[in-house]
């Protein structure tokens, strides 16, 4: 085994689900608890945590109802994206020093197998960017256009909860890729002056009055090819009524309904599908991950010379994750959340 000169940890701090959330989650559904870590194995490494991610698909994860992924258990660390410094190892795959992405995050240490993990290319880019730009994030926002909207070049696209980590890439990799037109929806002054900043030729305030008309004005007679959807409700309803024939909407998240009780009332349009034609495809980045490669290279040049930028929201302490994963249900991330441990 090979392992640096510190003393090895033995525990882990880490952030349990207490109780499940009713609605918006609360401080109380969380705990900040110490566990033991298992003896390390053949094929297996430990992790010191550098960055862990907080994202909204968690939300469901805390429900005990059955999805596309197994419910978080009551009384046991939650688990998420994760890039750190590999401190021991019993694998000829990772070395000590390696950095890797992994999906054990909530806590400071992770033990887990090699090849359940995957090499960070520092020599592109900061550790924390294969947890957004150049990770599960990146790709969610490459594959979503591409491989699901089948986005062509001079489309007009229009992207809701736009300053996200997956929005911003989503509306600057369609602007790398040719879109005539690019619209994006947000849920502040700052944060629609952002999307302009960074190649947007259009941004609105859904908080400024109802999204159907702040959409149709934006995007003129035209209207739109693509919509990429984050947020579900209201958006999905107004992105239907601007969308051309034989228009396309990836279905990537419904960030308006995560803490709802009630069922949604929009959209109330739907037929408008028929006759416009249109494809509306829900999908899991999950089942894009053969894009993997293809993505990393692409967008990792655009970082390096400037047609992409990112943002990271970047919050302090392990302790501090829950209070970073509610301040991202409520919108408070620009860009990527991120908690640094």
């Amino acid at each position: 085994m090979s392992a640096n000169t510190t003393t090895l940890p033995r525990t882990t701090r880490e952030i349990q689900l207490a109780s499940r959330p009713h609605g918006r989650p609360v401080p109380e559904n969380f705990r900040l608890a110490e566990s033991e870590l298992p003896e390390l194995q053949d094929g297996q490494v430990l992790v010191r945590n550098q960055f862990i991610s907080v994202d909204p698909y968690m939300r469901g994860r805390m429900n005990d109802v059955k999805s596309y992924s197994a419910p978080f258990a009551l009384d046991a660390a939650l688990d998420g994206g994760a890039v750190g410094e590999v401190i021991a190892s019993r694998s000829e795959e990772r070395k000590v020093g390696d950095v890797v992405v992994h999906s054990l995050g909530w806590r400071e240490f992770a033990v887990l197998d090699a090849a359940a993990t995957s090499l960070a290319r520092t020599d592109l880019a900061p550790a924390s960017a294969f947890l957004g730009a150049l990770g599960m994030t990146g790709l969610t926002a490459y594959a979503g256009l591409l491989k699901v909207a089948d986005f062509k070049p001079g489309e007009v696209v229009f992207v809701s909860g736009a300053a996200g980590a997956v929005g911003s890439l989503v509306g600057q990799i369609a602007k790398a890729m040719g879109a005539s037109r690019v619209i994006g929806s947000a849920g502040s002054p700052e944060k629609v002056a952002r999307l302009l900043e960074l190649g947007f030729d259009a941004a609105f305030n859904y908080n400024d009055g109802p999204v159907a008309g702040q959409l149709a004005a934006a995007a003129g007679e035209r209207g739109i090819d693509v919509y990429f959807d984050n947020v579900g409700g209201e958006h999905l309803e107004a992105a239907l009524s601007a969308l051309t024939v034989g228009g396309r909407v990836a279905m990537c998240g419904a960030i308006a309904q995560y803490n709802s009780t009630e069922p949604s009332a929009a959209p109330r349009n739907l037929m408008q599908a028929i006759g416009k034609q249109l494809t509306l495809k829900g999908f899991l980045v999950g089942g894009y991950w053969q894009h993997m490669d293809e993505f990393v290279r692409t967008v990792s040049a655009w970082v390096a010379d400037g047609t992409v930028r990112y943002d990271e929201t970047v919050v302090d302490g392990l302790e501090n994750a829950p209070q970073a994963f509610m301040d991202l249900l409520d919108g408070a991330n620009t860009g990527k959340m991120l908690v640094r441990i």
